[in-house]
Formats: C-alpha cells, structure tokens, sequence
C-alpha cells in the first residue's frame, strides 16, 4: 500500500520521522526478510493426547534440507495455530491467517496447525471459546517445543477464532512457558460487546454466520480433504451436527430472554478482556492487527489499550493516559479492511516473520525498540502514520449540539423548546456499511469478486430516508480535519413506548451530497444505565467512551412521556475529512439485517414515537475526537512493504 509524507509535516523531516518510527534503532533497520532456503514436509493427523485423555489430530510442516531431501536438522522455532475450521482450510491460506503456506517454513520455522477439540479430526465436545480450549493450547505449546528439530522456542499465528484463541492461551499458560511471541489478527477483546450483540440487542448476522461457518467447514472438509483416515469422514459430520446444535441452543436462549441474553457468566468466560493481563504478567509479547470494517473494530484498539495499560501498571479498562509510558511489545497495525480482506496491501507475512525473527530468533530487526507501537491507517486519506496511545493524545474531544432544521454545531441550542419526532420501525435501508461489516466481510468479498467496492459502504444515504430516521449535519470544514477515536452520542429524548432502540451513523458528506459511512453504534434504551468506572469521560464530563454493563440487573425499562437520556457507544475510527466537507450523524430506529430484538424487546418497542430533544434544557449532542490533519506526522514505515 502507498504510503504518501503528509502535506503538513512540519518541522520533522521524513529522515527523522523514519527514524521516530523505527524507534531511531539503527539496527534492525537493514533487517530483510531471510530468503526461502528450505522445501517443505508435512507429517499429517498426528495424534496429540490432552492430559485429560481427549486426542487432538495435528498437521506439521518441517523444513527439509534441499541438499540431502531429508527433515533439516535445524533447530528450528515452532508457530502453533488451534483452528476449529478444519486443518483443510490452512492449505492455501495466507500465513498471517495461521495458513500452512511454505513461507515460514521455508525460512527455517516448523508450523503445526492442531483441530481444535470437538472439530475437525480431533475427539471431543466443541463449545464456541469454551475455556478448555486455551487450557489445551498451554498444553499444545508444551508439546509444540519437543516437536522433532524444534529448539524449544513457541509462537502462534492466525486470524479470527485462530486469533481470538492465542490472547486465550497467552494468559492460560502461565510464566516460563516456551510460547514466547503471539500475532493475533483481527480477535475479539469483549465477545458480547464486539460481535455477538450490538447495544444489548443481538447481532443477527454475525452470530448466524459465525457458526455456521464453523459448521459448515467442518462438513465440508473431508470432501476438501481426501487423503486422512476413512474414520474421519463420519467424525466430521458429527461435528458440524453437534455445531450446528450449539448454534441453536444459544440463539433459542437469547430469544427467550435466557442468561446468555446478556453480558454475565457466558460471554465473559469467552473474552480476552478480562485475563489481558495475564499476557503481560507472563511475558508474551503480541502484535495485533485489526481492520476500521472489521466485526472487532472496537475490540481491536480496546486490547491494544489494554495490554499498554498493563505494561504500564494502569488498569485494563481504562483510557491510556496522555503521560503513560509504552512499549514495543504489544503493537497494533489496523488498517481499511473488513473481516476478510485482513492484511490486503501490506505484507503480513514480512510483518510475520520480522515479529517472530524479534522473540524466537533474538534478532535485531527495530521492531524491539519502536517508540510508536500503533500503526493506523487514515481513512479518506490513503496514508498510514504511526502514533502511540489510545484513545489518540493528538485528537480533542469536541461537542456538537443537535440543533434546529437537522444543524450539528458547536453552539449549543438556546431555546427552551425543540425537538424532532422519530418513530420506532424496527428496519431500516440494508444498503448501509453495518450490513457489509456485520456480515463478516462477505458481503464486501461478493463485490471484491466483481472488481468492484460494495456501492452501500461507498453511500448509505437511503437509510437517511423515512420516519424512523433523523439526520444532522455539520458546517463544511475549512481545513483537512481528521475524526480520530471513540465517539459518544448523547441524546434525550421521550418515548410512548417502555423502551427505545438507537442506532447512531457517522458520515463524510462530500460536496456533491455522497454519504460515505465511517462508523456506528447502537443501543437499546432499557440498557441506558452507566458504568462510570468503566466509561470514558472528556474534561467537561461528556461520555467519549459510554460503557454500559448489559447485565439482567441493569435493565431499567423507559418511562414513557419521561426526558430520558441515552448515551450511545460508536465505535472509534480514524478518518480525515477533507476540506470542504461535512459531518453528518444519522439517528435510525432499526439496522436491517444486522439487529435482531428478541420477542420481549420487540413487544417493549413496538409502537414508539420518540421526541429527540435540542433545546437549552435538555441538549443532545455528540462528543467528536478531532485532530487537524497535521497532528500525525509520522510515517507507518512498517506499512510501507507491498506483497
């Protein structure tokens, strides 16, 4: 991808912004990638005995001596992936989506790639991020470092649930383990606030699809296959039934109002959120990708936070202070992508290798000593810089008022009356980035086939469009202004039904009138209640970051005819809008196909005429993280590499 010096770089040379970037280490900046020196064997279903007696089935790819055709005698460091789609798929996939091409291999690392318990090849019973999962990667990275040619020396690499699955074990394992370095692309911190619910109402799209998938891959892998034991066949089949019966099970429990309709028990068990500590207690250095389209989109840059947070001594949930130090061991790359398109434009697999030549090879390549460990691309840009703390220190909270004839602006309303009228409809317009995003990147992958970008995430203008949609919009800007973080949107507002449901869109407006969607969040309005040692405030008092706890006990039903107010989470980005362009926040009542109310919620809802108030005393605004476009001067020179 093009990495273009920025218009106003200021005082700061490009020389020396590289050298920020690399952390000004001298070493390590003629760092190359070793060339491809071995071919590639691969000892396939290998047994591996959990302590509890479950076998899970394995393939291992080993570097072979070219000379001799013969397994190298190395030794060699080991990178572990726990798949539960099915060690099949890895064939062809890209490295940094823990796939068993011959790229590392061939540069001297052994990749074993294990089916998860329950999937694949291997015996027992899956459950989605079931615990017992990272209890057996600790157990997998021990046998990882005894693999034949191995130097004792352990990584992980993959993407999604193969990501999400490595913060899991990193915090299961305990100090002195051989597991040295992770690189989890695209993974969860929070599974009920990332993917599994948006605003306490569940995600339609994303939790069938996810499932299913699973499901899916796992039936359709011995036709893919064809070449492991003939017991394999009828083992998978049965587990993409037993799947598919768990997929059910959690959707009948959310719709019937059971434990797993909110954020409790379940759903925590299954998050790094709570254990990212642990990572850091146990000296696992991780580099993190993530996408501004991606499901994880807030989960991404909350981990990242989080393990700087617990380097530094800071608690997990909170903003990183402007002061705190960091460090070169937790990094993020996030970049424009969605679920499926991780990585495009940059090369993983050099990013990859360069990680782990830095902890399992103990090699000076600059990556150990960056003084700016995150990495962003900035959206309407077309340019990647590097900075260092989250939420972003260059940006500053600034609050716009909801104002008369769908105005958004920094003068707060001075009337005692105003207000606009939006009815609960449930629906709104599909052609929207949240249905592309929430479908896990296949809607976007569709239209990538077609040699085309997916026309509703280029202009979402028709889900401006109805009763149950009311728009505000900003002045044209007069100078490049970057939109650079989490934003709050702060409404208050009646309702004459015993709940609401809010979903907030944020947009580029360009002069000719093209809506370009940048984010969005939502909320259902008896899930209002506020953790405010988890939220995350400005100076005045604004909710940048609302947390809501999403639990049973939380829930506080509208009153109707009552000024209540809500305060919505949407989640950050990083996108510059350019001069003479606006900003537009779009209020809907429904986001077709992606949120999906139980029966009871429906029930609650249906029938709402809610009043948003901007008036003098009772002022809805939204909180915007803005930055001029010359705060960022520093290159992402590790985005710079093309594959």
């Amino acid at each position: 991808m093009r990495i273009r010096a920025h218009r106003s770089i200021g005082a700061l040379t490009i020389a020396a912004a590289l050298m920020i970037a690399c952390g000004g280490a001298a070493a390590g900046a003629e760092w190359q990638p070793d060339p491809p020196s071995y071919d590639v064997g691969i000892d396939r279903n290998v047994g591996v005995v959990m302590s509890d007696g479950t076998r899970l089935r394995a393939d291992v790819r080993y570097p072979i001596d070219r000379a001799t055709g013969k397994r190298a005698a190395g030794p060699f460091p080991v990178l572990l992936t726990q798949n539960p789609y099915g060690r099949t798929l890895n064939e062809n996939a890209p490295a940094g989506f823990g796939g068993s091409t011959p790229y590392f291999v061939a540069r001297g690392f052994i990749h074993a790639t294990v089916d998860i318990r329950g999937s694949g090849g291997s015996q027992g019973v899956f459950g989605l991020l079931d615990p017992v999962q990272a209890r057996d990667g600790a157990e997998l990275v021990d046998w990882a470092a005894a693999l034949p040619s191995a130097n004792g020396r352990v990584g992980m690499i993959g993407a999604s649930y193969l990501g999400i699955i490595q913060l899991l074990t990193a915090a299961e394992i305990g100090p002195g383990s051989p597991l040295q370095a992770i690189f989890p692309l695209i993974a969860v911190n929070d599974v009920y606030r990332d993917i599994a619910f948006s605003g306490g109402v569940a995600n339609g799209e994303s939790d069938v699809g996810l499932l299913g998938f699973i499901a899916a891959l796992n039936l359709g892998n011995p036709v893919l296959d064809n070449r492991g034991p003939t017991d394999l066949l009828a083992l998978e089949i049965e587990r993409a039934a037993s799947v598919s019966a768990l997929q059910l099970g959690i959707l009948l429990d959310v719709m019937s109002d059971g434990d797993r309709a909110y954020a409790e028990d379940y759903w925590r068990a299954r998050s790094p959120a709570p254990v990212l500590d642990r990572i850091v207690a146990n000296g696992i250095p991780a580099f993190l990708v993530g996408g501004w389209d991606d499901v994880f989109q807030r989960g991404e840059l909350m981990n990242f936070a989080a393990l700087q947070n617990a380097w530094a001594g800071q608690a997990l949930s909170g903003r990183m202070s402007p002061q705190q130090p960091v460090t070169s061991r937790y990094q993020l790359l996030m970049g424009p992508w969605d679920h499926l398109e991780a990585g495009a434009g940059v090369d993983l697999n050099a990013i990859a290798l360069r990680w782990f030549d830095t902890w399992l090879r103990d090699r000076a390549t600059g990556m150990a000593e960056t003084t700016t460990p995150l990495h962003l691309y900035e959206l309407g840009a077309d340019r990647w810089f590097d900075t260092t703390h989250y939420p972003l220190v260059e940006a500053t909270p600034t609050r716009y008022s909801l104002g008369e004839g769908g105005a958004l602006t920094k003068t707060p309303p001075a009337s005692p009356s105003g207000a606009d009228t939006i009815l609960f409809t449930g629906a709104a317009s599909p052609c929207n980035r949240a249905t592309s995003q929430w479908s896990v990147g296949v809607q976007g992958e569709v239209y990538r086939g077609l040699g085309q970008p997916d026309p509703c995430t280029q202009d979402d203008s028709t889900i401006q469009i109805g009763p149950g949609a009311l728009t505000y919009t900003t002045a044209p800007f007069e100078e490049p202004t970057v939109l650079a973080g989490p934003v709050g949107v702060t409404l208050f507002a009646t309702s004459t039904a015993s709940d609401t449901l809010w979903v907030a869109t944020l947009e580029d407006v360009s002069p000719s009138g093209t809506s370009t969607p940048l984010t969005s969040g939502a909320l259902l309005g008896s899930f209002r209640a506020l953790d405010a040692e988890r939220s995350w405030f400005t100076a005045d008092g604004a909710p940048l970051q609302p947390y809501h706890p999403y639990t049973r006990a939380s829930v506080v039903p509208v009153t109707p005819g009552e000024v209540t107010r809500y305060d919505i989470e949407v989640f950050p980005t990083v996108a510059e809008l350019a001069t003479g362009h606006r900003l537009r926040l779009t209020l809907d009542t429904g986001d077709t196909p992606h949120l999906l109310p139980t029966p009871a919620q429906v029930a609650r809802l249906a029938g709402g005429v809610y009043e948003v108030e901007r008036n003098a005393n009772a002022s809805s605004f939204v909180t915007l993280p803005l930055a001029p476009a010359s705060a960022f001067p520093i290159p992402c020179v590790l985005c710079a590499a093309t594959n």
